[in-house]
């Protein structure tokens, strides 16, 4: 079997507000039947800063 390799397309660290998981789910709902997952992360050095990833599977 042959396994499917994860492109990371883009990452980018943005200000951390408490609705980006909403923005990030409805894009992964909406975009994976095109080959698309998003990725939400708080990054590890500063907390106020959320790191969102665009990769594509």
């Amino acid at each position: 079997m042959m396994e499917k390799k994860i492109e990371t397309l883009s990452t980018v660290r943005i200000q951390h507000t408490d609705d980006l998981y909403r923005i990030v789910d409805s894009l992964n709902r909406t975009l994976k039947d095109q080959d698309l997952m998003f990725g939400l992360a708080l990054d590890s050095e500063d907390e106020s800063k959320a790191v969102f990833t665009i990769y594509r599977t």
